[in-house]
């Protein structure tokens, strides 16, 4: 299992590690058995077939296509958007209750409708950053991370202190580093990461992410010991393919990688 990865397999690796980390931090949700349809690659193996398909509509693009509110609202209609605000105490809880749903979604590999779902959420309430954060989750799965870092970048705005919008930002700031090798990404990526671990010391994969990032500046001592940070927090967060490529410059500290 321990077997370098190719940059391209890197990347769908990480951005994997986003969503998994996502999900694992979104509000629980009773999952649904149901059919499930396939989510664009994160290679852009699919994005050939969409670039001869008909446009996308509005509202399964995140942020309605970078419509205004009002525009969006017009796609929706203003009568079913105020029943559907109607439904509950105000408006802010609607958005909640979408967003969660979005999550559900998500779990269940059904992008395009967690797409809208978290497109409602932000219409009915543009503060909920948990809208922001669950399109960007989405928009991970494209060949770049770019739409990704702006949407979860407008997220962190509004929720300064989330470690799971920290380490979903950092994540996404690496996985460009990657593609781009411009030094800015690595520095962004790891001061994200770094505050992420600092506000949950409990966000294993942010650990994993920070020993990647570490790992890149070619500091394998204190990328070993991120490793080992986020082992402790999870098990499961562990990226083999990382841990390889550490064994490969230095050997385990611990002694409990070989």
């Amino acid at each position: 299992m321990l077997i370098s990865a190719s940059l391209t397999s890197r990347a769908q690796l990480m951005a994997a590690a986003l969503l998994l980390a996502a999900l694992a931090a979104a509000p629980a949700q009773a999952q649904r058995k149901g059919r499930t349809t396939s989510a664009a690659n994160p290679d852009g193996s699919m994005a050939t077939a969409a670039a001869s398909a008909p446009p996308r509509p509005a509202r399964l693009q995140p942020l309605f296509g970078g419509l205004s509110p009002a525009q969006a609202t017009q796609i929706i209609g203003e009568a079913q958007l105020k029943a559907i605000a109607a439904s509950f105490a105000s408006t802010a809880e609607a958005s909640t209750f979408f967003t969660n749903k979005g999550y559900e979604y998500l779990r269940e590999n059904q992008p395009d409708t967690a797409v809208y779902r978290f497109n409602l959420a932000w219409l009915l309430n543009p503060q909920n950053a948990e809208a922001y954060r669950g399109l960007g989750i989405v928009a991970s799965a494209q060949p770049t991370p770019d739409a990704a870092i702006a949407l979860l970048n407008k997220g962190l705005a509004l929720a300064p202190t989330s470690s799971a919008m920290m380490s979903d930002l950092g994540t996404s700031y690496l996985l460009r580093y990657g593609q781009t090798k411009k030094k800015k990404d690595l520095t962004t990526g790891l001061e994200l990461l770094q505050r992420a671990t600092a506000a949950d010391p409990a966000n294993a994969v942010a650990w994993q992410q920070l020993a990647r990032g570490l790992y890149y500046q070619e500091k394998y001592p204190e990328a070993w010991a991120a490793v080992h940070k986020g082992q402790s927090a999870s098990v499961t967060s562990l990226d083999f393919n990382l841990i390889s490529d550490l064994l490969a410059k230095q050997p385990d500290p611990q002694g409990f990688f070989k």
